[in-house]
This record gives C-alpha cells, structure tokens and sequence, in this order.
C-alpha cells in the first residue's frame, strides 16, 4: 500500500510539472478551479479505494481527515498570498515556489508523522495531549481577534538577510545567483528574494502542521490514513491557493466554523471514554465535521457575498 501511493504521488507531480506545467505560465483562476476539482477528485477516489480495501470504519477516518485538513489549508492560502505579496513575487514565478513547497513539506510531513504516530504507540496517553490541545486551540480561535501577520517582522528575513548574501531584485525562475559582492567585488553565490518566499512557505506549513497532526491523529492513529489524507490535501493546496488567493475574504466565518470543529475532534476523546465506547462512531465525526464546515463556507458566501474582490 504505501509502495503503490508512493507511486501514484509520483506519478501526479510527474504529470503536473511535466505536463501540465512544463513551462513558467501564469495560472488563471479558471485554470486554477480546473485543477482544484482534479486534485478533490483524486483525494475522494483515493478515500473510496481506503473505504473498499481498508472497509468502513477507516473510509469514514480518511475522509474525516481530508475535509478537516482542507479546511485548515485555507489559513495556510492566506499566509501564502502575504508571502508572494511581501516579496512581490511574480505570478508567473508562484507554481515553481509552490511545487518545490510541497516536494519538502511531503518529505516533513513524513518525519511529522513518523514521528508522531511512534509516540502514540509507545504513549497512548498522548492521544489525549493532543486532544486537549486541539479543544484549547479551538477557544483561542474563537475568542482571539484576528491580526494579519507583518511579514517584514519575521525573526527568519532578518536572518537569512543577516547571514546570506541576498539579491534585492527578483532573478527570473532562480533561487539562486552567481554575482559580484558590492564590497569585495568577487563573484559569489546570492540567494534570491524567490527563494526566501520559499524558506517562509515551508516554515509556515511546519507552524500550520502543529494543529494540523494533532487534529488527524485524533480522528484516527492508523499512519496510513494520517499521511494520505494529509498528502492529498497538499497535492491540491497549489490549484486552491490560485483558486482562492484572490476570494479568501469571502471565508470570513470559516474560522470559527474550524474553530467549532477542532474542540468537536478534540472533545470526541473524552466522550467516548464517558460514553464507554472504544471510538466515537467514524460515521457521526464525519457527519458533525461536514456539517460544522458546511454552515461555516454557506453562511461566509452569504454574509460577504457584496464585499469586494481583493487584488
């Protein structure tokens, strides 16, 4: 199993930057929806294969996994959109930075999640670590106003700017040059403002996976389905960043609808244990979680639906 998926995660970004995307290319919201509705589809058909091998109770866990995981995913669009703004990355240049995004975040994700799931069967009782962790998470985000984060106060530029020597202008496709220093005049390497969006991108998703593995560890701590669902909504996370960079004010009331899901998965723990059961029914959490973020997209469509387009 994890050979074939291996595999097709392969096959996939084969087909996208060899295919699709062979060329640097700007890419239209339309194309972008194309893509979204692919990537969706192939997470859902991955979810059925899951529920015809694995049967029901582990169908049900995927599937769980995957919207939940979708959803957090559109914080992560937003602090992508601040990132590419910030370093005024072209848009021509925005797949290349994504795609290499989401090759390191397969790769740490997998540490993640190894890691995670070892825990969890040596430590059982970190099952409910995480599990107050998520219903702490859930009340902050609820409770807590929200505040754009200033990009240029991020402890890491002023690192990288401190440490590396660092273009001030924008070199194509490169993450990195061979130039003359301004001081010294001899050629050496420079990175990139393109790579430094990079750098952030992959830090962002390290400090977005901090509530993310816990929620997906405690719908299920099967491995498999952990990092599957995880990976497939990665895959998709490009063509919904193109797709919704420009309409993620239209989601205002998404987060608490998220909010309301993350102390739902996390309390679920804690119920069955008083309800006696082994699990809480994999049928209801999905039926709760679909339902929370369903009235969550519909009322923020509604609500924003004569606010005007960011550009």
């Amino acid at each position: 199993m994890w050979a074939g998926f291996l595999g097709l995660v392969v096959a996939i970004l084969s087909f996208d930057l060899g295919i699709l995307h062979k060329e640097n290319k700007e890419i239209g919201v339309g194309e972008s929806i194309r893509l979204s509705v692919l990537y969706i589809s192939l997470g859902l058909a991955f979810g059925a294969w899951v529920w015809w091998y694995l049967g029901a109770e582990s169908g049900f866990a995927y599937m769980t996994g995957f919207v939940v995981e979708k959803t957090l995913a559109l914080d992560n669009v937003f602090v992508i959109a601040l990132i590419f703004s910030f370093f005024a990355v072209p848009r021509l240049y925005q797949h290349r930075v994504l795609f290499w995004g989401i090759l390191g975040v397969i790769v740490l994700r997998a540490i993640m999640i190894g890691v995670g799931a070892t825990l969890v069967a040596e430590f059982s009782w970190l099952l409910y670590v995480f599990a107050a962790f998520l219903i702490v998470t859930g009340i902050k985000m609820l409770v807590m106003k929200d505040a754009e984060p200033d990009v240029s106060k991020n402890p890491l530029i002023r690192f990288m700017r401190s440490r590396f020597n660092v273009t001030d202008s924008h070199h194509g496709e490169r993450f990195f040059v061979k130039q003359a220093h301004p001081q010294s005049g001899r050629i050496v390497w420079f990175i990139t403002p393109l790579f430094m969006a990079l750098v952030l991108i992959e830090v962002a998703d390290l400090i977005f996976a901090v509530d993310s593995v816990p929620a997906i560890f405690a719908i299920t701590t099967d491995p498999f389905i952990v990092y599957t669902s995880n990976i497939f909504t990665i895959l998709g996370l490009r063509a919904l960043y193109f797709a919704l960079a420009a309409m993620i004010h239209r989601f205002k009331y998404l987060k608490p609808a998220l909010a309301i899901v993350l102390v739902f998965i996390g309390s679920k723990i804690f119920i069955a244990d008083m309800l006696g059961l082994e699990k809480f029914p994999a049928a209801l959490s999905l039926g709760v979680t679909f339902a929370i973020i369903a009235i969550g997209v519909v009322w923020s469509l509604l609500k924003t639906r004569t606010t005007p387009q960011r550009l």
